[in-house]
């Protein structure tokens, strides 16, 4: 029904696996492989996450019987672009106010968690930040020591010029010149 694709992009890794390794525990009917494979070979997979669920059953396995790395195929990439220069700017207004700004340069192709550390390299005084990895992305906690409090109702918002970004920093990938906002925010 999905032309391949089972669930969305993102579980579709974790639901091959389940398919893979239970499939002595339901009753066999027709599936196409070859469909669900074409769907993942089709898909530009930048997330590591979503690589490492994905990979394993291209070779008829799950995550924790791969046997290694080396037996897992790769994806292809897409190919290498010019670089891109993007502003970066972090400000806080409602308390010990600050703005900072700088401008890095990246791979074009880049997510905003690599922009946030090049800066962060560059400047790492200044554009010090924590993350907590989950399931389904980055989350940033802390950015020049200020780190967001469910009690004071506070965190971090990032905006592409003044638009609130509708994706999480690992997976946003900015454009050339693009000046992207970390603000320090209340909700």
């Amino acid at each position: 029904k999905g032309k391949g694709k089972i669930g969305n992009i993102s579980s579709m890794g974790l639901a091959l696996q389940a398919l893979e390794i239970s499939s002595e525990f339901y009753a066999p009917r027709k599936w196409d492989h070859a469909q669900a494979f074409s769907v993942i070979y089709s898909h530009d997979y930048r997330d590591p996450t979503a690589i490492a669920q994905v990979l394993p059953p291209l070779v008829g396995k799950s995550y924790l019987n791969t046997g290694g790395v080396s037996q897992v195929p790769t994806l292809p990439l897409s190919p290498c672009t010019a670089p891109i220069t993007v502003q970066f700017s972090i400000t806080n207004t409602l308390r010990n106010y600050f703005h900072y700004s700088t401008s890095v340069t990246v791979p074009d192709n880049s997510t905003l968690f690599h922009v946030m550390k090049v800066a962060r390299k560059e400047k790492p005084d200044i554009f010090c930040f924590k993350t907590v990895k989950f399931s389904n992305g980055i989350f940033v906690t802390s950015i020049h020591g200020l780190a967001g409090n469910t009690t004071e109702r506070t965190y971090w918002q990032f905006f592409s010029g003044w638009s609130p970004l509708q994706k999480r920093v690992g997976s946003y990938k900015p454009k050339n010149w693009e000046h992207i906002q970390a603000i320090f925010s209340t909700y």
